[in-house]
């Protein structure tokens, strides 16, 4: 066999489309929601057999001691420096992140290069495109009630249009790997070999993102620390501020895409948002019988009962976490 190592197999380039495909099963199964019941989802159950997945040594110790990296200097900006915590305790990290120099830095690059203030961009899978998640905030104050929250009006406003926009990088099916491959681009809005991620950054030209992937990457487990790499990299060279968040399932079954999540954010120094802490207290940790997709019921923020399902609680704490991020970034826009 190691004769043929060299050999070139067209077929091979395929693989990641094949890979791709067989995903669609586990994060973005089909289902119907009960308008009657209003807070059941009927989950029609699917076997999956997950792979076995050993975190060596090695690999643990690289998650830990890495550290962050900045090419900033403190005499750069004038801002306050908060100590951040180490992503070797992820699952005590904050919900709501602080916003860090590069962070800010990154932010006024994109301004420069053109970047729309009052756009952001949504890149996941299928928990990211449906109407469930943001839509609402558009679509006016009868679909949604703040209660307490009201101070978050103002972000609402500032966003507007991009809370029910369908972004070209965020579709059923979609990990880490497929935001990087032009044949998953939308042919009819983007240029001939450009990827979706180029494509949604090109046409909507968002200053902020938020990165939610990981779910669909189980059967991609030992490349998706690179992939992931490649999103953050591409996101900061366009002068787009990433917001990694963690997920809400362990369908790995020991955590270790949160935990790189987490240690990416905290090596590139840009916003963790921590929806995994978000939903451990809820009924379930806020998920289905699946294990994989997340509970509903309305935006009512005012509703305790609503509150105990993941959904308004995912869309609360990212109305949070993009508020975070905009009153901190809003300081430094330029003209």
């Amino acid at each position: 066999m190691a004769d043929n190592k060299n050999i070139d197999r067209p077929w091979t380039k395929l693989l990641p489309v094949f890979i791709t495909g067989v995903v669609f099963l586990v994060g973005c199964m089909p289902f119907v929601l009960d308008m009657e019941k209003k807070l059941e989802i009927p989950i029609t159950e699917i076997p999956i057999e997950l792979p076995t997945i050993e975190i060596t040594a090695e690999v643990q110790e690289k998650i830990v001691t890495i550290e962050p990296v900045s090419d900033l200097k403190d005499s750069d900006l004038d801002i306050t420096i908060t100590p951040r915590p180490s992503p070797q305790f992820w699952q005590e990290m904050p919900v709501i992140p602080s916003i860090s120099e590069r962070a800010i830095k990154i932010y006024k690059e994109g301004l420069r290069k053109g970047n729309n203030p009052h756009s952001f961009s949504k890149i996941g899978d299928c928990e990211s495109r449906t109407t469930w998640f943001f839509y609402d905030f558009d679509m006016g104050e009868k679909y949604y009630s703040l209660g307490d929250y009201e101070s978050l009006r103002t972000v609402i406003e500032n966003y507007s249009g991009s809370f029910s926009r369908l972004s070209m990088v965020a579709k059923p099916g979609f990990n880490a790997a497929s935001v990087m491959v032009p044949i998953w681009s939308d042919k009819e809005k983007c240029e001939k070999n450009e990827s979706p991620l180029a494509c949604e950054f090109r046409v909507h030209k968002p200053s902020v993102a938020f990165i939610m992937l990981g779910t669909n990457d189980v059967y991609q487990i030992d490349s998706f620390e690179n992939n992931l790499r490649r999103v953050i990299d591409y996101s900061i060279e366009s002068g787009v501020v990433p917001i990694l968040s963690t997920k809400a399932d362990n369908l790995e079954g020991d955590h270790y895409i949160n935990a790189i999540i987490a240690h990416l954010a905290y090596e590139y120094d840009v916003p963790l948002w921590n929806f995994w802490a978000a939903v451990q207290s809820l009924p379930d940790h806020g998920l289905q019988e699946d294990g994989v997709h997340l509970t509903w019921a309305p935006n009512q923020f005012d509703d305790p009962k609503n509150m105990e399902r993941a959904w308004p609680v995912r869309n609360l704490t990212a109305l949070q976490v993009l508020n975070a991020v905009w009153n901190e970034l809003s300081q430094h826009t330029e003209g």
